[in-house]
């Protein structure tokens, strides 16, 4: 069976797949962060066992193991395709209404069970190039969760068409499905010898053609400011209120520059991402991020100079400051210039598959930024997911068939090139 013949099931385990609640929890000290994400992987270790795999499994942290072995004679790198199984906690991903909207024909689409929410061309320009796809929504009272399910999907599509063809050579292939990527925990507990793969896929990208090798390097910061405290009957003179110092330092980030809202392309940013505080102690976190990994620690040093500054004042009061760096991921490009044949030969598939490649940079980072420090480069595929994180994040059947074909092409590549 050839690809371009192949009946794709993408939309249907989609469909399915979305409507398992799997938002994960960034407060939670679990791993992974919510149980329920361990609920879908228990559906994909039975839909890939269904399928001849007869390895998959799922170990206690949530993590999807499997094979399609290697039937070629040569000796062919061991590739691994992986995506994330958790959705983000920045929209509600419970009782997701998958909505499947045919031949879209470029008109606003007003989602039924809020009428507020409305996806137009205006809003989001990618949808004028798929007029005439069919589109995967939401009901307008969560996200759709394509973000990565689209991944799962493709990859799963992908796993049933090469089962079904052993006449098609190709080398080992290793299928991992990751939780807790929304909150910057997916590769902690990846057993490396286990999954014992030379380079890796990440199915987590969004337009048609995007190829993504580059990513940010981040860090995050957390500052806990020490004040004073004192009954406010009696506090004149010996209270200082840890709140009203964070605010202050708050208040001395730039307005205009040094953040999300303020950089687009290879600008990096300091984000304070959440406040809290009594009296007696405020704590202030940021993600730091840059695509030049040195520049972290300019932005470090300058923010810890403002926040001092700030402290100083009311140093001879007792106020005290604590400043803490945790290393996130660092830009995978730092380890795929070393390999780039890993891009070239993706590029080389998209153009197999009918796809116009775009080589693209993440503003963010994913799986793959980490395990290519881990030993496993691993740039990020399109899947077609969009808006996502969100109650108007889409899909295009279409996009994450043409996902599965650059896949099929991408075994074949290095199958030939081994």
């Amino acid at each position: 069976m050839k690809i371009d013949s192949y009946s794709h099931s993408v939309e249907s385990r989609l469909v399915k797949y979305v409507q398992v609640d799997t938002e994960a929890d960034p407060n939670s000290d679990s791993f992974p962060s919510s149980m329920k994400q361990k609920d879908l992987g228990k559906i994909l270790v039975e839909e890939l066992k269904s399928l001849g795999i007869s390895d998959a499994e799922m170990d206690e942290w949530g993590y999807v193991y499997a094979t399609i072995p290697a039937n070629s004679k040569k000796d062919v790198p061991t590739i691994c395709f992986c995506a994330h199984m958790d959705t983000a906690p920045d929209c509600s991903g419970k009782d997701v209404k998958p909505i499947i909207h045919r031949n879209y024909n470029g008109s606003p689409i007003t989602l039924p069970d809020d009428n507020s929410q409305v996806i137009t061309t205006e809003k989001h320009p990618y949808l004028k190039e798929k007029i005439g796809d069919d589109i995967i929504t939401a009901s307008g009272l969560t996200l759709l969760g394509a973000d990565d399910k689209a991944g799962i999907a493709c990859i799963m599509d992908f796993a049933a068409f090469m089962m079904s063809d052993p006449g098609f050579e190709h080398g080992k292939i290793r299928i991992l499905f990751t939780p807790d990527e929304e909150v910057g925990r997916g590769v902690d507990h990846v057993d490396m010898n286990r999954l014992a793969a030379d380079y890796g896929y990440t199915l987590d990208g969004g337009v048609l053609g995007s190829i993504e090798d580059e990513s940010f390097s981040a860090d995050a910061v957390e500052i806990n400011i020490h004040g004073v405290s004192a009954h406010p009957g009696y506090a004149k003179n010996k209270m200082v209120n840890a709140i009203k110092v964070a605010s202050e330092f708050i208040d001395t980030l730039p307005k205009d520059a040094w953040s999300p809202e303020t950089t687009q392309e290879r600008e990096g940013f300091v984000h304070p991402t959440s406040f809290s505080g009594v009296m007696e102690k405020a704590t202030v976190k940021f993600i730091i991020r840059d695509h030049i990994t040195d520049k972290l620690k300019e932005y470090e040093t300058r923010l810890e100079e403002m926040v001092k500054s700030v402290v100083s004042k009311y140093a001879s009061k007792g106020v005290t400051y604590d400043f803490k760096v945790t290393e996130q991921y660092r830009n995978m490009k730092e380890v795929i210039k070393e390999v780039p044949f890993v891009t070239d030969y993706a590029i080389e598939a998209m153009k197999r598959a009918n796809v116009a490649p775009k080589p693209v940079i993440i503003r963010g980072g994913t799986d793959g930024s980490r395990l290519s420090f881990m030993g496993l480069p691993c740039p990020n595929i399109f899947t077609g997911e969009m808006a996502i994180h969100s109650k108007h994040e889409y899909v295009s059947v279409q996009d994450m068939e043409k996902a599965v074909k650059t896949m099929v092409n991408l075994i074949q590549i290095w199958e030939e090139n081994a």
